[in-house]
């Protein structure tokens, strides 16, 4: 990874202590990890030994804490999936520095040129992390599952484990797309039987109306010369989805298991929700798409949201858009992602929407979630059969609400970290922009997706980020036009009402015109425009 110029690494810096993320470890969280180092407790007379099982990790190209590994088989009927998680609460128990130390953070935070982990790299990338060729412990989720994908049974232990490669997201969908590397490995059968539970898990979640929302992806990169950070378009690997169900699964069926145990006093769980977006604004995303389509001279029965046998669900009007992919349909494939309510941690059980869970919470990332840590104690808690006093009891019911707090507070702040890179991006764009003479400065074309208040919300081709066109600046630019959104949200009228300037779903062209330093916001005006 390019190593940030200082210019530019001390705006990240910034971005940290602004959001008041603290990287250096407290001593005594430290001092701990020694301890724990010293004695990691493969020894456990209560783990099972699954050092046969010819676990891999698949992961980023160049990550190092490698918190899940998997094992599939193919059998007649179904499949049986074994997932091992690192087991983080043995090495990080409740009320010790370590857990102190997490708690504070809530999570692992990332920026393009570093993370800054929730816990110490010794440990996230060390004795917990499950890296090839050495003993591990691991939480080890073992679901029988039928050829559709539906779960039969799961069982949970601890377990000793032995990754036996690092592999690759990019090295397995080679494998998929006809490499042959990793042909005639003991693993081999298991990658392809992956393939096949994440065909079927895919097409479940599609059977239970999960929304599969075609969104471009997006990564932002440190440039060559490290001076300036770039947004690049990224396709998303098959394998990625298929890694992804399993984690899924592990998640709905940890939940699962603690919410059949909820009358225990000794169980306190954690669900992850997510609501299903409210009628109201439904409604009003059906007569935004007509009216789109309206405003396009499109038939408005391809975008419509009664079907056959009366209205759609938001999942199967997303998979009935038309799949050319043009302005009109990425506008409204944009919202209706804003469509969605966000997802949030909760001691009281509900559905998520997005991932169609009756019940859901956060095994799989231990690691990077404290939220995850305080799940894993919980299970281990309950399949070890451990009663508590009630003193402990409600220890553990504070901490809970704590630990929902630290969670929900650190989605918010990873938030605001992409919200800086994001300007860092449009910063570097528009500064190099406007640096060359008005005359000569780059066109850059994009897609209106949206209109709200005072803005108008573009979608850039190249490079692939959001902007916005203030309607003050885009009416002074039409020599002082008046401009307001149409009602249904689907045009830019002007003249009070009487011309159409915009649709959502235009191709627009923008240019740079100056930073305006009292808003400190760049201003973009149109090209071609009149």
């Amino acid at each position: 990874m390019t190593t940030p110029a200082a210019p530019l690494l001390a705006k990240l810096e910034r971005a940290l202590e602004d959001a008041e993320i603290s990287v250096p470890f407290p001593s005594a969280a430290l001092e701990e990890l020694s301890r724990r180092e010293q004695d990691p407790g493969l020894a456990a007379p209560n783990l099972a030994d699954l050092s046969a099982v010819p676990f891999v990790t698949i992961d980023g190209e160049t990550s190092k804490d490698l918190d899940q590994a998997l094992y599939v088989e193919e059998k007649r009927g179904g499949f049986r999936v074994h997932y091992a998680i690192a087991d983080t609460s043995h090495f990080v128990p409740k009320g010790g520095a370590l857990f102190a130390a997490a708690l504070s953070r809530g999570a692992s935070f990332y920026l393009p040129h570093a993370s800054v982990p929730m816990l110490p790299r010794r440990l996230s990338e060390g004795v917990v992390s499950l890296n090839e060729g050495v003993p591990r412990r691991a939480v080890v989720f073992v679901s029988e599952l039928d050829a559709d994908g539906n779960v039969q049974d799961t069982i949970v232990r601890r377990a000793h484990v032995r990754s036996r490669k690092k592999l690759s997201f990019p090295g397995v969908q080679r494998f998929y797309d006809g490499d042959a590397a990793l042909r005639g490995s003991p693993f081999e059968r298991s990658l392809r039987a992956l393939e096949a539970v994440g065909q079927a898990l895919v097409a479940r979640a599609e059977a239970r109306e999960v929304v599969r929302y075609r969104r471009h992806e997006v990564r932002t990169e440190i440039s060559r010369d490290g001076t300036r950070l770039e947004a690049v378009a990224a396709a998303r690997l098959d394998v990625e989805l298929y890694n992804e169900q399993l984690s899924l699964l592990c998640n709905r069926e940890g939940a699962r298991i603690l919410y059949e145990r909820k009358g225990a006093p000794s169980v306190q769980p954690i669900y992850r929700v997510h609501p299903a977006p409210l009628e109201a604004r439904l409604s009003a995303f059906a007569a935004q798409t007509q009216a789109i389509a309206r405003a396009h001279g499109r038939d408005p029965a391809i975008f419509a949201w009664e079907g056959p046998a009366g209205p759609r669900t938001l999942a199967a009007f997303v998979a009935g858009l038309p799949r050319d992919d043009d302005r009109v349909t990425r506008a409204i494939m944009r919202q209706a992602i804003l469509v969605n309510a966000r997802s949030s941690f909760s001691v009281e059980p509900s559905a998520h929407f997005g991932v169609g869970a009756d019940i859901y919470a956060r095994f799989s990332a231990p690691m990077r979630e404290i939220v995850g840590v305080f799940s894993h104690h919980e299970l281990v808690e309950l399949l070890a059969g451990l009663g508590q006093e009630k003193e402990a009891i409600f220890a553990d019911e504070k901490l809970r609400v704590d630990v929902v707090d630290a969670a929900n507070r650190s989605k918010q702040t990873q938030r605001k970290l992409n919200d800086l890179v994001s300007r860092l991006v449009l910063d570097a764009i528009f500064a190099d922009d406007a640096s060359a003479p008005a005359g000569a400065r780059p066109v850059r074309k994009g897609t209106v997706v949206g209109l709200t208040g005072a803005k108008v919300h573009v979608e850039l081709d190249d490079p692939p980020v959001d902007v916005k066109l203030y309607l003050y600046d885009l009416g002074k630019a039409l020599g002082g036009a008046w401009l307001a959104a149409s009602p249904d949200g689907a045009t830019l009228l002007r003249d009070k009402g009487k011309a159409q300037v915009l649709r959502v779903g235009d191709e627009i062209a923008v240019t740079v015109d100056r930073h305006d330093p009292k808003t400190d916001r760049w201003v973009l005006v149109p090209v071609g425009m009149r």
